[in-house]
């Protein structure tokens, strides 16, 4: 393929003709001075938007699910209920411990109504002071079954509570995985909710192209149903580990104006501008042959004789090419009229003084 490529660019510039001079005098053609000069590239890639923050919402207890109040790509409120477990045994523990609440905080107060009347009647000498201490001895037991008391019914009540999930902020439901009448166990995942803060894409970016300097961090995005479409977003994240059975490395890229009507799921693209560094790159016309490989005619600066010099192009562009080696900064290379060249050839710059 190469050599192909190379065959039709050398025909197109043997068409570019240098200015013929007498065969005694030097030969009247343009000459370029080598510069290694850095290069933009473009790199496009599709990629998927996701949400910027996701969760997966769970029941910290195990039961049966009796109810589901969301269904997938509902948009939910912070603190919005989207399913209820059988909670009839939490109910139960609830009445319960509001009872035993009751029943502790009347005891704790006649506590409280006795001693105060044994130190009354100590103070008076009506009583004894084993009697006061007795009824003090009460009222700390008292109090320590109120502060059990109040909370069996913080747990009772957490419970119960648990057995609501709730939406822990503005959120989209992705996906769901549980049904009414389904058990499901503690923690085990219910919904996943995208929350909304903000959207990101992900693309998965061949190793190779990562070898070099990393990636700059602005990226232009497209979407991909509408090219039109054009909005922005910074690298945020890059993988540090490749997926070996792709070759690839995950990164993620903050989008910072979402378009509207962007949404989760949604194929993207996305170009980023790559600047390589020193880079030979000659116009076309440069172009010789040696052998079956490229050449190009380099002139020496003393005596301005030309010498055919086999180059190595590392790619071709449109109307250039890119060469990986064979030639220096600050090499002179003829750069129209090669078939008029021969080696020791005398060439002189058009425009040169003689």
């Amino acid at each position: 393929m190469q050599k192909a490529v190379f065959a039709a660019v050398l025909g197109l510039g043997v068409c570019a003709l240098a200015t013929p001079a007498a065969a005694d005098g030097p030969l009247l053609t343009e000459i370029v001075v080598v510069e290694a000069t850095p290069q933009a590239q473009d790199y496009s890639l599709t990629g998927e938007v996701r949400a910027r923050d996701s969760v997966s919402a769970a029941f910290p207890v195990a039961g049966r699910v009796v109810e589901i109040f969301a269904d997938e790509g509902e948009t939910v409120a912070a603190g919005q209920v989207l399913a209820r477990l059988d909670a009839v045994q939490q109910q139960q523990a609830l009445r319960a411990a509001e009872a035993g609440l009751t029943t502790a905080e009347a005891d704790q107060r006649q506590a409280a109504d006795d001693l105060a009347r044994e130190e009354e009647l100590l103070a008076r000498g009506a009583t004894t002071r084993a009697a006061r201490n007795t009824a003090s001895d009460k009222l700390h037991i008292a109090d320590g079954t109120l502060g059990q008391a109040r909370a069996e019914l913080d747990r009772a009540q957490k419970a119960l509570a648990d057995t609501e999930l709730t939406a822990p902020a503005a959120a989209t439901v992705t996906a769901r995985m549980a049904e009414a009448g389904q058990v499901v166990g503690a923690a085990q995942p219910v919904m996943d909710l995208a929350l909304s803060t903000g959207l990101e894409a992900v693309f998965q970016v061949p190793e190779v192209l990562l070898t070099g300097e990393a990636p700059p961090a602005d990226i232009r995005l497209t979407r991909l149903a509408d090219p039109a479409t054009a909005f922005s977003g910074t690298i945020s994240e890059i993988a540090p580990l490749v997926d070996e059975r792709t070759g690839t490395v995950e990164i993620t890229v903050r989008i910072d104006n979402p378009p509207p009507g962007l949404t989760y799921g949604e194929a993207v693209r996305g170009t980023a501008t790559v600047t390589e560094p020193g880079q030979i790159v000659l116009p076309y016309t440069v172009l010789s042959a040696s052998g079956d490989a490229p050449a190009v005619w380099t002139v020496d600066p003393e005596t301005r004789a030309v010498t055919l010099t086999p180059i190595e192009v590392e790619r071709y562009l449109t109307g250039r090419i890119v060469v990986a080696s064979g030639l220096g900064a600050g090499d002179l290379v003829v750069a129209r009229g090669a078939q008029f060249l021969f080696p020791g050839r005398v060439v002189q710059a058009v425009g040169e003084a003689q």
